[in-house]
């Protein structure tokens, strides 16, 4: 009987810490290249409702099991429970972090194989993003005069690798960095020209993401918030004036794959260009529609004032994970 309880007992401990120290919680968006299974628990693969992940789909990022996870917690709406665990060799994430990830030393990026710094490219389809974020200062203002109606949004510019978060950083910084305190993070120094381009390019600023932008990823970058910003500007003029940015436009209101989307890469930077290019969609809450969300593009090289996004495409390792197969290009105003 001792033994027994004794047993229980370190059984009941251990559970105990590893509750204590399972989850590490995380941010941003898991985007699913298959079909997998989504268990409400990791060990005994229970799944209530036989529920899967969409190819292609985006869920909530919610945590890891680990600092180095072999599983993501996401949110799978209109699953019960709709907190779910999948294999993270299930997808991909974008814009995520590991909030107890400790900062990585500053610089413009991690070296690649190449000996070029890497980088992830974020451009967002503002109107699909706002179906999903209607309470977003920037979405209740949503006009279809607006350039956001048209164009591709700036969320960011990463450097590599994932996990490259938070130079030199203060702790009271990063505990401010979530959406409801970004406002108490310390404001951007831009010149006039390039706050008025920015705040027409990133209407999410209107939410202050651009003092994120900057904690979580530019003060790795190597430059100062002026340049850092005037470079991913720069980079979205070329977007924006490009035939990627007109097959968006033409096909408002309807569907485009990822083989057409990284055609026109391909057509504007070159052949090879759409290799680097992953497709996000999200699901509209209200009607259930698949829209395009998100292009996450794969640079290498150096980014400066003269760059060309071409050179900075084909520096870069294509990926064969084109992300979401087929969405719909979202209209401005609510669905």
């Amino acid at each position: 009987m001792r033994i027994a309880v004794v047993f229980g007992l370190a059984m009941l401990a251990a559970s105990l810490t590893g509750a204590a120290h399972a989850d590490v919680r995380m941010s941003g968006t898991f985007v699913a290249d298959a079909s997998c299974p989504a268990t409400q628990a990791i060990k005994n693969g229970k799944n209530p409702g036989n529920v899967s992940t969409d190819a292609g789909q985006s869920y909530q990022l919610l945590a890891g099991n680990k600092d180095a996870p072999t599983h993501y917690l996401i949110l799978v709406p209109g699953a019960d429970p709709d907190r779910r665990w999948v294999k993270v060799s299930c997808g991909h994430l974008s814009g995520s972090s590991a909030a107890t990830l400790p900062a990585t030393p500053g610089g413009a990026g991690k070296p690649a194989a190449s000996g070029k710094p890497e980088y992830v490219f974020a451009l967002s389809w503002q109107p699909a993003f706002c179906e999903t974020k209607s309470s977003k200062s920037e979405c209740k203002a949503q006009n279809p005069n607006e350039f956001d109606a048209s164009n591709f949004t700036l969320h960011g510019l990463w450097p590599q690798p994932n996990g490259n978060f938070y130079c030199q950083v203060p702790a009271s910084d990063k505990a401010n960095d979530s959406p409801a305190h970004w406002k108490d993070l310390p404001p951007v120094d831009l010149d006039a020209g390039t706050r008025a381009e920015l705040d027409k390019v990133m209407p999410g600023t209107a939410s202050q993401l651009e003092r994120h932008e900057w904690i979580k990823h530019g003060t790795c970058y190597g430059k100062n918030q002026q340049e850092y910003f005037s470079d991913a500007l720069g980079l979205m003029r070329a977007v924006n004036g490009s035939a990627v940015r007109d097959l968006f436009a033409k096909n408002i209101g309807g569907k485009l794959t990822a083989d057409q989307i990284r055609g026109a890469f391909d057509q504007a930077f070159g052949a090879g260009a759409g290799d680097r290019v992953r497709v996000s969609c999200v699901i509209d809450p209200s009607s259930g529609r698949r829209l395009i969300g998100e292009l996450t593009l794969g640079l290498a090289g150096p980014i400066g004032p003269n760059s060309s996004l071409k050179d900075l495409l084909l520096a870069s390792v294509p990926t064969n994970k084109a992300g979401c197969p087929t969405g719909t290009v979202d209209a401005i105003g609510f669905q």
